[in-house]
């Protein structure tokens, strides 16, 4: 039954998904671990401030650098694939009201979790998904961040 429900929740999300509708303001920053701990690091406001922080957030068990899980370490081969290594990774494991509060924000009920421009793009499933049709690539453009696919892309062309 779990398993029926987490399919047809993936569905769902998979069709609601819609592009980002603007460029991201420009950021800099290298990727980071650590939910931060005190009080209020799991509320709304808080968690909003997190997401809206960095053009590219993830929310992971680990991190990028030594991921916790293997859909955490999928999502940050994903990014690595096209070249993207400034976001802002946050590791839920150091901070449980992090945790739940990331998965009441988004009424998403797993992690990792991917923000693009501040909105909730979804997990690993999502991300992969996105990655192998070229939505990410293009997602990634809205940003600013030239996708290192492209590149490789050129790369055999000339072969």
């Amino acid at each position: 039954v779990r398993a029926a429900w987490r399919l047809g929740a993936v569905a769902a999300r998979v069709r609601a998904w819609r592009p980002l509708s603007q460029a991201a303001a420009d950021g800099d920053g290298a990727a980071e671990s650590g939910g931060g701990s005190g009080s209020g690091s799991g509320s709304r406001e808080a968690v909003e401030r997190l997401v809206r922080a960095h053009p590219v957030v993830v929310f992971m068990k680990g991190s990028p650098a030594q991921p916790l899980c293997g859909f955490s370490n999928a999502v940050v081969q994903i990014l690595r694939l096209h070249g993207v290594e400034d976001y802002r990774a946050h590791d839920v494991l150091q901070d449980p009201d992090l945790r739940q509060g990331i998965k009441n924000y988004s009424n998403w009920p797993t992690i990792p979790q991917v923000y693009l421009n501040g909105e909730f793009v979804g997990g690993c499933d999502i991300l992969l998904q996105m990655h192998q049709n070229g939505d990410l690539v293009e997602e990634l453009k809205k940003l600013g961040i030239r996708s290192a696919l492209l590149d490789a892309e050129k790369d055999q062309d000339k072969k």
